[in-house]
């Protein structure tokens, strides 16, 4: 018989018992130790920080970003509505004879994620997809500039001498809201053709010299469509009534949407695509603000990317970078709670996220931009102190002697990426898998070559492929759009699906830009910051122990009560 002064003895040890294990468990409340944190801009970076964010999640860490434009991305870190922001170009830049003056709290530039500015369109001929356009600087500027208005064009039939180009009205597809895109493409077109730039943007009513605009100018009458962010304009070119359209826009947004980009011819005469080796090696030749002691410390200088002579250099490649607080304010919401959560983010993603960055559509930061951003991680009041070793970070620019592995390797341009020869047949960007047939040219421009090689798996010149069901309808002599500059739904419900360079199948979600089975190497994190499975067989354990404790106590005491009444 189990007398009641045992039975409760026993159920004291049971609960002594099993508050030493609940202690020893991390509980829910203990778990959930990561404030959320809400940032606003790039959409040219947002597929990577979507990705990111969605992987952050198992550590406990919520990641909320609204892909608004880097315009407005800026605008609202400087006003203290968002912990952080993501842009293209920094703050200071004189736009349309306004400058966009920075934040009177302390703030700092962290690079995360380089990639190139493509040229996506949608294009058929012969009612067949054209997947190998190629399309040389002097080309790109008059597109966009309105100079050039037909598919058919000679100065396009140049670079293009094994394509049967249809005669079709070009429509060209730019940003509506104020954006790094419109700001990287502008650089590149002040600084390389700052005749057909100030001369447009002059007709446009804008000052001149034009210079670096966020918001494109759209003249009345040139049949320009003007859409909201990256997934505005690169929705719109992948609507299949839409033929004829051509945007920019980052890499990323062709590989899962499922559409080509134009190849562009850089200053060694290849025509070459933004590949993650390719806007690699065409970054070598950018020049960074080294100088801690400047405001501008981290940002880029492009000239010398859009003059590299390499062979395999992307001339429109460039990096990203998020604006970190740099001190705590009255006048914003930002905590030190919240910096050990941006701290904690930004740790993942300098590390561990540049992995993905390939298969993503984009090109991994090299060693000396990571250790940088490190840095400037320690920077955020409240930030995670950790001593993160980057050779653990399976980066694959990275190399013991510090040159970039991806641009090392980068494979040359095949020969029938040269200019003036007949161009290769294989399909670029999201449309790898989709050949597009040439002939010889028979003025003898071109030499007849038909074939060409994909490059090496996983060396970024065959990454993230996928087959594209970018067929278009309708006849080769309409265009997309009417006259005068537009506005439409451009939603594009497009996704795509490729492979890394080890066969692991990928599909992106056209809307959010987040991919499934994207595999990066483990990296070591903090233990104890989430609440998983182990969390959850260690609470099971502790209420099997207080059955195992309780129950048998329970009848013993209710036994003995109806035992004392008779």
């Amino acid at each position: 018989m189990i007398s009641p002064k045992r039975s409760v003895a026993a159920l004291l040890i049971g609960v002594v018992a099993a508050a030493a294990l609940l202690a020893m468990t991390p509980s829910a409340a203990q778990a959930d130790t990561y404030k959320a944190i809400s940032g606003a801009g790039s959409s040219w970076s947002s597929n990577a920080i979507a990705q990111w964010a969605v992987n952050v999640q198992q550590y406990g860490l919520k990641v909320n970003y609204a892909s608004t434009g880097s315009s407005d991305g800026r605008n609202q870190f400087k006003n203290g509505t968002v912990d952080y922001a993501v842009s293209e170009i920094p703050y200071g830049i004189k736009d349309g004879g306004v400058v966009d003056s920075a934040p009177t709290v302390g703030y700092a530039y962290m690079p995360i994620v380089a990639g190139g500015t493509a040229f996506m369109y949608n294009l058929t001929s012969g009612g067949k997809q054209v997947t190998n356009l190629r399309l040389s600087g002097d080309v790109v500027i008059k597109i966009f500039t309105g100079k050039i208005t037909s598919w058919n064009d000679k100065a396009i039939k140049k670079d293009n001498p094994g394509l049967d180009l249809p005669k079709r009205n070009i429509v060209p597809v730019v940003r509506s809201d104020g954006s790094g895109s419109t700001a990287q493409f502008s650089t590149w077109m002040s600084q390389e053709h700052p005749a057909d730039w100030n001369s447009y943007c002059a007709a446009a009513g804008r000052p001149t010299p034009c210079g670096v605009t966020s918001n494109y100018p759209t003249i009345p009458g040139k049949g320009f469509i003007a859409q909201p962010n990256s997934q505005g304009v690169s929705g719109y070119v992948a609507q299949k009534a839409n033929v004829g359209t051509i945007t920019y826009v980052e890499y990323s947004y062709a590989l899962k949407t499922g559409f080509p980009v134009a190849k562009i011819l850089n200053k060694s005469g290849y025509y070459v695509e933004p590949t993650a080796s390719n806007v690699a090696v065409g970054l070598l030749g950018a020049k960074i603000n080294q100088d801690k002691g400047s405001a501008q410390y981290l940002t880029q200088i492009l000239t010398g990317v859009y003059n590299n002579p390499d062979h395999r250099a992307y001339p429109l490649s460039s990096y990203s970078y998020m604006i970190i607080p740099t001190e705590i304010s009255s006048s914003r919401s930002f905590t030190k709670d919240k910096g050990k959560s941006l701290s904690t983010f930004a740790n993942y993603f300098l590390c561990e996220g540049q992995q993905q960055a390939e298969v993503l559509g984009y090109s991994p930061l090299p060693i000396n931009l990571v250790n940088a951003g490190l840095s400037q991680v320690k920077r955020i009041p409240g930030t995670v102190s950790k001593a993160i070793d980057v050779k653990n970070c399976n980066n694959p620019t990275f190399s013991k002697d510090g040159t970039n592995t991806l641009a090392k390797n980068a494979p040359q341009p095949s020969a029938c990426d040269k200019i003036g020869v007949t161009q290769c047949t294989v399909g670029t960007g999201g449309a790898k898998a989709v050949s597009t047939p040439t002939s010889a040219n028979a003025s003898g421009g071109g030499s007849g070559t038909t074939k060409s090689t994909a490059g090496k798996a996983g060396s970024g010149s065959s990454s993230a492929g996928s087959s594209s069901s970018g067929s278009s309808s309708g006849s080769d002599s309409s265009g997309a759009g009417s006259d005068g500059t537009a506005s439409g739904s451009g939603s594009g419900s497009a996704s795509s699906a490729g492979a890394t360079g080890q066969g692991t199948l990928v599909s992106c979600d056209a809307d959010s830009g987040v991919c499934s089975n994207v595999v990066a190497l483990p990296v070591e994190s903090d233990a104890g910051t989430g609440f998983g499975s182990k969390q959850w067989l260690m609470i099971g354990s502790v209420a099997a122990l207080l059955a195992l404790v309780f129950v048998p106590a329970a009848i013993g005491i209710a036994v003995a009560k109806k035992r004392g009444r008779r």
